[in-house]
């Protein structure tokens, strides 16, 4: 089986077919051990698209144990060039409210310990992730929104963090207080993987929550895992609505992501 388009599930979006678009699974083994599960088959608009979990089926995986390099390397090799990647996140940023979708143009690493490279030992590549998130992806999700009518911001900086615990109050107030937007603990490795692979990558923020932080604004409680799942479950038909959208008006890259390793070998 092939697809043109991979899409990895953050928490709470395990699957993504209807039982009529559902055309197949398949287990994938990689040079990177095992991905977070099976990768699922479907036909949406005429494209071909693989869709996987990045935590598992039953959210086997917190985020600082996904294998991230074994992800991409089976989209890589489905044939996959379109990573679409919608998470839960929390907002850094008072105006941004639980239930807003954010289109993420940039990223902060706050991450320790992943293996964040494909390129090892020998062989020497120095991608540049100076826009890490596709300009024309970005631009397709942001007239998705515009046209579902959903609530969302069209750029903003996701700080990422290592998980699985959340942040102190003084880490917030320190992410906040920089004008960062949104905070998540999978943006990274997995959207630099994405480029080393020469893949477009798209994010898509649901504001799940405030962050503990926001000083001066007394109504925003520490966040709690059970209040992101809420948000999520009560917002799941919204993001599977714009990942349809997205994918219906996606046309053939003219981006250059898929040529991100030309000039990067020492």
């Amino acid at each position: 089986m092939e697809a043109e388009i991979g899409i990895f599930g953050g928490s709470g979006l395990y699957s993504l077919f209807e039982d009529a678009e559902h055309v197949g699974s398949k287990t994938i083994k990689t040079p990177y051990g095992k991905p977070s599960g099976a990768v699922t088959f479907g036909e949406v608009a005429g494209k071909k698209v693989a869709f996987m979990p990045r935590h598992g089926q039953k959210h086997d995986y917190p985020p600082h144990k996904i294998p991230f390099r074994a992800n991409l390397h089976a989209f890589k090799e489905l044939g996959v060039k379109r990573v679409i990647a919608p998470c839960a996140a929390g907002s850094l940023q008072p105006n941004i409210k639980p239930g807003d979708f954010v289109i993420c143009d940039q990223f902060i690493d706050r991450t320790n310990g992943r293996e964040d490279t494909f390129f090892e030992e020998s062989d020497v590549v120095h991608i540049s992730p100076a826009n890490p998130y596709c300009p024309e992806m970005r631009r397709v999700a942001i007239d998705s929104c515009n046209k579902l009518k959903i609530p969302f911001y069209g750029k903003g900086t996701c700080v990422i963090i290592n998980g699985p615990r959340f942040s102190t109050k003084a880490e917030s107030q320190w992410f906040h207080k920089n004008g960062w937007e949104v905070i998540n603990m999978t943006q990274y490795p997995e959207v630099v993987l994405a480029r080393e692979a020469e893949m477009c990558y798209l994010n898509v923020s649901l504001i799940t929550d405030w962050d503990a932080g926001l000083e001066g604004h007394p109504e925003v409680r520490p966040v709690t895992a059970d209040e992101v799942g809420e948000i999520f479950a009560d917002n799941i038909g919204k993001v599977k609505k714009l990942i349809y959208g997205i994918i219906e008006e996606l046309p053939e890259p003219k981006c250059g992501c898929g040529n991100a390793l030309e000039g990067a070998r020492l």
